[in-house]
């Protein structure tokens, strides 16, 4: 649609977008006066008719009008949705770590937080033993044992071993009172699908701590080795993050399970973790279907489960050996009062298991150690600017990095968690954020999507946030620009990085102007590379685009991987930078010319599919057993021409031409069906191809790579 520059929109232009005839007035009026002060385009303009002309309650297409009116003859491809006041900059978590020490650390060319935070960036890769020890003594976390130095050049741990030397529980830290957070604070806030109508539930520091300390002494009535690993398969429940914390707590290891995988998926990770007990539900409830998880569970072979009845259920048989949450909790019903003694372990012990998926077709086995979860809640800190008295939500799993991640992001600074137990697709959840009084929520674009189709915010009160987050996905410029206007614009911080970092390498900041769909930094302590077509890094800041490769001195980066070779994952074949060898991650990125980063999917052989890192060999394992026509195929994520997360494209090479249409959609569905009960119920297939044969390198390599970009150039015209 061709947009109108703002001194070109008429009363009659606004009110075709569906505004009466004297709102319609008086908008024009009010944008008039805007124009005859701040002119009719770019940032200053566009800043005015944020905060002072657009509404929650205005038509979508009026805030398109404006957005599009005011950036359409705007120099840059990333034009700034948001920009930093310096009254408020000052009060973030960085802005104030500057105004104490800015002139110490930055020198004579400190100005304030807004002007030298790029500057307090590179210094952070510049100067870890500073930076760390700032972030760590501003978030108050408490070693037993404190490190020896931030970071040491080790042989064995390439990017240098971290906090060597050091003691902690970082569920301890959790736990602990301080100046961030008092025994009578709030820490979680909840609400179950079907109660919209009730007022949230909530849960006090001291009331929390009960809990964890109750649940980790029976963990330790199991009688199981100390060190041993516990796996949670369950949805991310008040029951579910104190059974997290308290697995921690006691010196154990999560394994971390997401609820909607299927069984073989479950045992997998269950064998790759030597997983000694699961904590369960018996059912999911959502939207009024029962869903059975308990039943999953056993046809995984899953060792000694503890099951949880869902609400107004009643457990009526289990599994020999197996236990109900009641009896799991009543052996230590004299412990209820007891405080529990929190295990002391190394920083470089496992705390977590999580899982990603490689290009083997198993997915690969990631551990956090103690240190991991300080990273995570180092990036809220610094770019979601999470501190005390913020109410944090995102929808998400413990299946999944984010799940972990809200726990510590929220805890470890002093914040409150809120938790929504149902579908965030609708009014419910929505309305949640409205109750709860949420001040950072946390999404990925599929979410937004839902909400903008479906308008469920409409005559909701999302004034609270502060700011958004997103992650999981490639974002698209009109759902953020509807998401931001749903909550007065406030900036949208996207969020890249893995289950590998701990966190992110890429996000955005609340120090620096926003745009649309694109980072603005790359995260505190992280240096990033573009590499050329030849595997060289470009010169740093300019202007690029090709696959991404990250400066190994990442603090809570992996070092190892329980079921590969570490090295050669990330490592291996990977070029220098400096004489350093530089960290492999796998994203195409781009660097716009004004500074910006855009992502532009997985450059390797694994995709992105509604958040959810897959392989293709793991596709293609199940495809190519789906029908005997099948000789062979590919898949390959393929990015919308409009924008937005991955599609997935098969390309099918069949042992004799069989490639009608009728037949393709035949295949759709079956492979559709396949995966989603073999993989993961969310997967579906976009598009299905016939082709001869599959380009390969000369040592028999598929390339995926020259498939993906030929069907990105089919899909930009529209023929899918």
């Amino acid at each position: 649609m061709a947009y109108r520059s703002l001194d070109e929109i008429t009363v009659e232009q606004i009110k075709a977008t569906g505004i009466p005839s004297s709102e319609a007035e008086g908008l024009h009026g009010e944008l008039t006066a805007i124009i005859r002060k701040q002119g009719s385009s770019g940032p200053g303009a566009w800043r005015s008719i944020s905060r002072g002309l657009l509404k929650p309650n205005l038509p979508f297409a009026f805030h398109q009008m404006m957005y599009y009116g005011c950036y359409k003859d705007f120099e840059s491809a990333t034009p700034p949705a948001w920009m930093p006041e310096l009254e408020d900059a000052v009060l973030t978590n960085i802005g104030q770590v500057l105004e104490r020490h800015g002139k110490v650390i930055l020198g004579s060319k400190y100005k304030d937080p807004i002007s030298n935070f790029s500057d307090f960036q590179e210094f952070s890769v510049s100067n870890p033993e500073v930076y760390w020890n700032l972030v760590f003594e501003d978030m108050q976390i408490s070693f037993y044992v404190p490190p020896a130095q931030i970071v040491r050049e080790h042989t064995s741990y390439p990017g240098g071993q971290w906090l060597p030397g050091a003691s902690i529980n970082v569920a301890a830290n959790c736990l602990q009172v301080n100046d961030k957070k008092g025994p009578d604070d709030v820490v979680l806030i909840w609400k179950d699908e079907e109660c919209d109508s009730l007022p949230v539930q909530s849960m006090t520091l001291k009331e929390l701590q009960a809990e964890v300390w109750l649940v980790a002494h029976a963990i330790d009535a199991l009688g199981l080795v100390k060190g041993s690993s516990i796996a949670i398969d369950m949805p991310m429940t008040v029951t579910a993050v104190i059974i997290y914390l308290a697995i921690v707590l006691a010196g154990y290891v999560v394994v971390s399970i997401a609820d909607s995988f299927a069984p073989t998926e479950i045992s997998t990770r269950l064998i790759l973790s030597e997983a000694q007990a699961i904590f369960t539900q018996d059912y999911i409830v959502r939207a009024k279907k029962v869903l059975p998880l308990y039943r999953k569970v056993i046809d995984a072979h899953a060792p000694l489960a503890i099951v949880i009845a869902t609400s107004g259920s009643i457990i009526t048989s289990l599994r020999a050996g197996d236990m109900s949450w009641h009896d799991f909790l009543g052996r230590v019903e004299h412990c209820k009062d007891n405080v529990y003694s929190a295990v002391k372990k190394p920083i470089d012990a496992f705390s977590n298991i999580l899982f990603s998926s490689g290009t083997t077709g198993e997915p690969k086995a990631i551990p956090w150690t103690h240190a991991t979860p300080l990273k995570a809640a180092a990036d809220a800190w610094s770019h979601m600017d999470i501190r005390k008295g913020d109410v944090v939500a995102w929808p998400t799993n413990l299946g999944w990095m984010m799940g972990p991640w809200l726990v510590y992001a929220s805890l470890l600074n002093g914040s409150a968690m809120a938790l929504y137990n149902g579908s965030p697709l609708g009014l419910g959840f929505a309305k949640f954020v409205q109750d709860a009084k949420v001040t950072m929520l946390g999404v990925v674009p599929s979410i937004v999507r839902a909400w903008k189709n479906t308008n469920c915010t409409a005559d909701l009160d999302w004034s609270t946030v502060r700011c958004f987050s997103s992650s999981g996905e490639a974002s698209s410029v009109d759902e953020y620009l509807w998401l931001m206007g749903r909550a007065h614009y406030r900036p949208v911080i996207e969020y890249c990085g893995g289950t590998e970092i701990g966190g992110g390498f890429a996000s955005g900041s609340l120090l620096q102007p926003q745009a649309l769909a694109a980072f603005s930094t790359a995260a505190m302590g992280c240096s990033l590379f573009i590499l050329d077509s030849n595997g060289i890094p470009l010169p740093q800041n300019t202007p690029a685009i090709g696959e991404l490769a990250l400066f190994p001195k990442l603090f809570g980066a992996s070092t190892t991987l329980l079921n590969a070779d570490h090295y050669a994952v990330y490592f291996e074949g990977m070029p220098l930078w400096k004489e350093t060898q530089l960290r492999r991650h796998g994203d195409e990125f781009e660097r716009t010319t004004d500074g910006y980063y855009r992502a532009h999917g997985r450059a390797d052989d694994t995709m992105n599919l509604g958040g959810i890192k897959v392989s293709s060999v793991e596709i293609e394992r199940i495809c190519n057993g789906v029908d005997e026509e099948i000789l062979e195929t590919a898949a390959i994520g393929v990015p919308p021409a409009g924008g937005g997360p991955e599609q997935l494209f098969v390309a099918v090479v069949f042992k004799v031409d069989n490639s009608s249409e009728e037949n393709l959609d035949r295949l759709k569905v079956s492979f559709n069906s396949a995966l989603q009960k073999k993989l993961n119920p969310l997967f579906k297939v976009s598009v299905v191809v016939a082709v001869p044969a599959l380009p390969r390198t000369a040592s028999n390599k598929v390339m995926r790579r020259v498939l993906r970009q030929q069907f990105v150039k089919l899909n930009s015209r529209s023929k899918f």
